[in-house]
């Protein structure tokens, strides 16, 4: 049976999905590669890029030896982190990730977030150019280093027995310091606000093979993880708006034209087109917070129990008597500074329930007030919404509460690994 298969090299685990020519799943697996290491600093995000490849190659093993060779096979992955590759194409840093604060931290006085917003860049913390701002001007780049590369990138590079990574405008302008319309890095600013710009890669405009496996198997180049999961999720892409909460949240809309927007919302190359993006930093992380409160007072699990109460506050007094909660716990990608807060707290609603519901609906409107925002610059609404994400899958009282806020009932895809399959489905135009 032809098919194809893509990876999505996660955060946490590795995701692999094949599909046949129908489109429909005929393999899965999900492994967890536990690459986190200890960094620099105690609110350091690094992992070990060796132990990510182990459970790709772990997952590409079991997937062929039951299916046979895919007939291509695409990727994606965390798109902002950076890991820094010799002339061999072999790793000599970690893999900063998306978490990782390092443009945070001064360097002379300064921190290189600071720097790059004096010479007018908005770059978010985790974004791959603030930290190698960060680790060139702490001295810190190893002697070796050529080359800044994505995880997914150096992987699909590893496959095809490459020595230097090529880039689509997905992954590189998730780096930041990106022009979006040209698709280019934005060479001279850059260089006039300090950066080195020769360790940046090779780019792409669009999706394209980059070699070929051992087995003659075509690879191509990574797709940021925010656009395949939006290939992976929505069938009418014109009319979809997409919801995915994990442990963050994210709200995806497809916009036609390029557009100068600022603030939370970015503009992002998908193809030919672009996607709105607007990502909370807390999002379905909030939720688990909550848990840790409640469990840290009763010992144990409380999923369960909060998703009791919420329930039955919902029946008795509904959404709108809940708690007003604020779940901006670790700020926003333009202002870190902002925090969470909680009012709307009367006699009559001093409940769990309260607390829980008024926590989820917190989540959910956040991401409401950047769809507005989106729906201003595309000139249209959304039609369908499509919940992704453990958050919206495994939780249904958040689904009924964000289809109350966006007025759309909120479906589930059918298959799990939307970024997988996302990629997988790109990978069956080869």
């Amino acid at each position: 049976m032809k098919y194809t298969l893509g990876i999505d090299t996660g955060t946490t685990s590795v995701s692999l999905a094949a599909i046949n020519e129908s489109h429909e799943l005929i393999a899965s697996r999900t492994i967890n590669h536990e690459a986190f290491i200890p960094g620099e600093f105690p609110e350091s995000r690094v992992q070990n890029p060796a132990r990510i490849l182990s459970a790709v190659m772990a997952g590409l093993e079991a997937i062929t030896q039951e299916h046979g060779q895919p007939s291509a096979i695409g990727f994606t992955g965390q798109m902002h982190g950076i890991m820094y590759i010799d002339a061999l194409g072999e790793p000599v840093s970690p893999l900063y990730t998306w978490e990782d604060p390092s443009a945070n931290i001064p360097v002379n006085g300064k921190s290189s977030l600071e720097i790059l917003r004096e010479h007018g860049f908005s770059i978010p913390s985790g974004y791959g150019i603030g930290t190698h701002f960060y680790l060139q001007r702490a001295g810190k780049i190893p002697s070796t280093a050529v080359k800044i590369t994505t995880i997914s990138d150096w992987i699909a590079m590893k496959l095809c027995a490459k020595n230097e990574p090529v880039l689509s405008s997905d992954m590189a302008a998730g780096l930041g310091g990106f022009d979006v319309q040209r698709r280019e890095f934005m060479y001279d600013r850059l260089e006039i606000a300090g950066v080195n710009v020769s360790f940046l890669p090779e780019t792409l405009r669009g999706y394209s093979v980059i070699g070929n496996t051992e087995s003659g198997v075509p690879v191509l180049c990574s797709m940021g993880d925010n656009q395949a999961s939006f290939m992976g999720a929505a069938e009418d892409e014109e009319n979809t708006l997409l919801l995915n909460v994990g442990t963050g949240s994210q709200v995806s809309f497809m916009a036609s034209e390029f557009a100068d927007i600022h603030g939370d919302i970015e503009l992002r190359p998908y193809g030919d087109k672009y996607l709105l993006a607007g990502s909370a930093l807390c999002g379905g992380r909030a939720y688990a917070m909550l848990e840790g409160f409640y469990r840290e007072i009763c010992g144990s699990s409380c999923y369960e129990m909060m998703s009791r109460h919420a329930e039955e506050f919902l029946r008795t007094h509904g959404l709108n008597q809940a708690w007003k909660v604020d779940t901006r716990f670790q700020g926003t990608r333009s202002n870190p500074n902002i925090t969470g807060g909680v009012t709307g707290i009367t006699a009559d609603n001093f409940t769990p329930g309260a607390f829980t519901v008024g926590v989820i609906r917190g989540i959910i409107e956040e991401l409401h007030g950047m769809y507005e925002a989106m729906r201003n610059i595309a000139g249209r609404s959304a039609g369908v919404i499509v919940g992704a994400g453990n958050g919206m899958r495994r939780n249904e009282i958040m689904r009924r509460i964000a289809g109350e806020i966006f007025g759309l009932d909120v479906r589930v895809p059918k298959y799990k690994e939307e970024a997988a399959r996302g990629c997988a489905l790109l990978a069956m135009g080869v």
